[in-house]
């Protein structure tokens, strides 16, 4: 083999040139990648809400010791606990062997992705056609939507206070529905919209029934049927509708993808893919030297909003609940604390170069995507890392050997978008994102890479198992 010229040498030591994952792991490690996302495609299959991710981790934790926080009870080095705040976002923790003041290591990801919500009142019914009405959740292309299989999953609480769960159109059995779309023979009109008016919001309407009630004449039949149905399989009546939480979201499971199987594909994976490795990153931490935190937090999607967002105080009020027990003020460890907020990125799609700037623009299988800030244009809606804080992350996720690669969302002038990691920079934080690449964000059908999933994984245990 030739001698390396001067001018090799020097760029090998000066320059920044990240290799991917797949050239930097070995055929072990990359087994092992395949193997961690066997378990991650079964959470996410089951965990298609918000409500079905939490149950999925409070079974998951449970069996690995956690149990309910008692803010009155005394904790001690190893003590694994947990908050379920409302069905619908979740806190997880392993005491540490270093004081409480000398902060806490967070990552925190979010459980909800975008999807269609049903209206309060959603049933009628359209010249002998039964449909639910619907308003659409987080930020979505909305002609992605008609034409696919949907499943309905959420809680219905009845009249009496007594409530109920729904998931219909996951099993193989199971009935599922759609929102229809015009034959292109009659389209003409529709498609000189725009794509963003080429489906409006109120149009997305799911069609669910078209037998009528055949043992009376009259109007509404159709829906009277429907009615019927659902009375005799939940008890509910029509106004039971008025406090149900019930989301339609892709009926199909999630599938490799590609010859090489390297990638998987499904609904969810925004963010599902950074949830569960921050959830099993927890749950293999025994006895860290720094109190380990995990946290799944709802409403990402739309802005962080209501008590089971990151916007609302519960992280903060939890914290002050476990420095209470060590006689510390939660303010204090708060300020010593470090975070990863646990978010997807952008990958570059060759189809789409010109969205991204390359050199800065994470790709499939480059590992983990490290995020200084996102916002969009002038940095707006976003928390930009320290320097210093970027330098320890750096070194914590090489000593670890994770793979990582640096990130932005998109060209300056392009868009952008948010995480929820200003609101915990809000409470003096030191916060960055991390997370997994991911092609068709948002979409119905999502993409990422196997060893960025297993990669995450490892990057989170570097953070919450740091010394």
């Amino acid at each position: 083999m030739a001698e390396k010229s001067v001018s090799q040498m020097l760029k090998e030591t000066l320059f920044y040139d990240p290799k991917p994952a797949t050239v930097r792991l070995s055929d072990e490690e990359l087994a092992a990648a395949d193997r961690y996302c066997e378990g991650y495609r079964a959470f996410l299959d089951r965990s298609k809400t918000e409500r079905e991710a939490v149950r999925s981790v409070v079974e998951l934790a449970e069996a690995r010791g956690f149990r309910p926080f008692d803010r009155k009870a005394p904790l001690k080095a190893g003590d694994k606990v947990y908050v379920n705040n409302r069905g619908k976002a979740l806190l997880l923790a392993v005491i540490g062997t270093r004081p409480i003041t000398d902060g806490v290591s967070i990552a925190a990801a979010h459980i909800d992705s975008p999807r269609l919500d049903l209206k309060p009142n959603p049933l009628y019914e359209d010249h002998d056609l039964a449909y639910f009405d619907t308003h659409y959740y987080g930020g979505i292309k909305k002609y992605q939507w008609p034409t696919l299989p949907l499943a309905l999953h959420g809680v219905i609480v009845r009249r009496d206070g007594t409530s109920v769960n729904v998931c219909v159109g996951e099993d193989p059995d199971d009935p599922v529905f759609c929102v229809t779309d015009l034959l292109p023979h009659l389209a003409t009109e529709q498609m000189k919209r725009t794509m963003v008016e080429g489906v409006k919001g109120e149009d997305l309407n799911i069609l669910i029934g078209s037998r009528p009630f055949r043992d009376d004449e009259g109007s509404e039949l159709v829906k009277l049927n429907i009615l019927k149905i659902l009375h005799e399989k939940y008890g509910i009546v029509e106004s039971d509708f008025l406090s149900a939480e019930l989301e339609a979201v892709p009926a199909f499971p999630s599938r490799d993808v590609g010859f090489d199987r390297s990638m998987i594909g499904g609904y969810g994976h925004d963010d599902r893919v950074c949830a569960y490795p921050a959830v099993t990153a927890i749950l293999e931490t025994e006895r860290p030297a720094y109190t380990a935190v995990t946290i799944l937090a709802d409403k990402e999607e739309i802005g962080s909003e209501g008590n089971t967002g990151m916007q609302s105080a519960y992280l903060k009020y939890f914290i002050a609940d476990i420095a209470a027990a060590f006689g510390e003020e939660g303010r204090h460890v708060l300020s010593q604390s470090v975070c990863l907020s646990a978010d997807v990125n952008v990958a570059l799609d060759p189809i789409f170069p010109e969205v991204v700037e390359a050199r800065n623009c994470a790709r499939i299988n480059g590992g983990v995507v490290l995020t200084k800030y996102t916002g969009s244009r002038g940095k707006s809606d976003t928390s930009d890392a320290s320097a210093e804080l970027m330098g320890m992350i750096r070194s914590l996720m090489d000593g670890a050997d994770v793979v990582w690669q640096i990130g932005e969302l998109g060209k300056v002038d392009i868009g952008g978008g948010g995480t929820v990691a200003k609101y915990i920079a809000d409470l003096d934080v030191d916060t960055v994102d991390l997370g997994v690449p991911v092609l068709s964000m948002h979409a119905p059908f999502e993409i990422v890479a196997k060893a960025d999933v297993y990669m995450a994984h490892k990057a989170f245990s570097a953070l919450l198992n740091r010394s």
